[in-house]
C-alpha cells in the first residue's frame, strides 16, 4: 500500500511533509502515520484507511467535502 510523502494542510494549504517512516514489511491499514505542514508548522496523524473504502465515511457520517466547502465559504 502507498502512502504519500507529501500531502496538502488543511488549515493553511502548504505542503506537509511525512515524519514517519515506512514499516520494514510496508504500510498496512491502521497504521498511524504523522506529518509536518511546512508553513503553519501543524502537525497532522493520519490512520492508513483501505483503498476500498476511499469516499466513504459511513461509520461517522461525516461528509469531509461538504465540510471543506462550508469552511471556504465561512471565511470569505
Amino acid at each position: 500500500m502507498e502512502v504519500p510523502d507529501v500531502i496538502t494542510c488543511i488549515d493553511c494549504g502548504q505542503s506537509a511533509h511525512r515524519l514517519t517512516p515506512p514499516p520494514e514489511e510496508g504500510w498496512e491499514v491502521g497504521d498511524f502515520v504523522a506529518y509536518r505542514c511546512s508553513g503553519c508548522m501543524d502537525r497532522w496523524d493520519m490512520v492508513v484507511a483501505d483503498p476500498a473504502d476511499e469516499g466513504s465515511d459511513t461509520e461517522s457520517g461525516f461528509d469531509f467535502r461538504q465540510w471543506m466547502a462550508e469552511r471556504n465559504r465561512d471565511q470569505k
